[in-house]
């Protein structure tokens, strides 16, 4: 849902687990924004520089310029007061403080675009994401497809060897999984049936 209203600032959340389409969504309201002539600016937090440095970049390879900022305290710091809609991608990496930032942003008039997981990778809720929930006017949920079994998908699966609850990376170190194939934390398995290597029968 996409709100319409007066000169009144509101939250908008776009949430769900890697590979979902969350900065695809993030961007397309964005581009929205400015075809509408609003004064847009975006921020993604330094950490994430899996694609570029100065973009928003999805999965799928769309992008949008953005300001690189080291946490959420530099947001308002690089604001310019004159912004109308403020767009935040990756929130996982930005911890509690952005909760009380978009809340500011919202209540000094701003629209405040958010994206972000919803879950870590042992299925738990991941701040700030739940308590940006409870503050937001929209919140769309989106869905992957599970690289198991083709069901639709809720959970981040991380592929590596690490008990770090941030470990930034893609495909290769994550899939998405449905909630019967999610396995919290690091797969049991040493290899997915499907890449088991198949024996001669002969």
């Amino acid at each position: 849902m996409e709100l319409v209203t007066g000169n009144i600032g509101w939250i908008e959340i776009v949430c769900g687990p890697m590979f979902s389409g969350k900065s695809e969504e993030l961007i397309r309201r964005l581009r929205r924004a400015r075809i509408a002539r609003k004064r847009v600016q975006v921020f993604k937090p330094a950490l994430d520089n899996r694609y570029a440095h100065d973009e928003i970049v999805s999965h799928g390879d769309q992008r949008l310029p953005s300001e690189v900022v080291n946490g959420a305290q530099e947001i308002l710091q690089k604001l310019d007061w004159r912004t109308q809609v403020v767009g935040v991608d990756e929130s996982n990496f930005f911890g509690p403080d952005l909760v009380d930032i978009a809340s500011q942003l919202a209540d000094s008039g701003k629209q405040v675009l958010i994206a972000g997981l919803d879950t870590d990778y042992l299925g738990r809720p991941f701040t700030p994401m739940p308590e940006l929930l409870c503050l937001a006017e929209s919140i769309t949920k989106t869905l992957a497809i599970c690289m198991r079994c083709g069901n639709p998908a809720k959970h981040t699966q991380r592929l590596v060897d690490s008990n770090d609850l941030i470990v930034v990376g893609a495909t290769g170190m994550y899939e998405a999984r449905c909630r019967r194939c999610f396995e919290p934390g690091i797969p049991k398995q040493e290899l997915m049936d499907f890449a088991k290597p198949q024996r001669n029968s002969m």
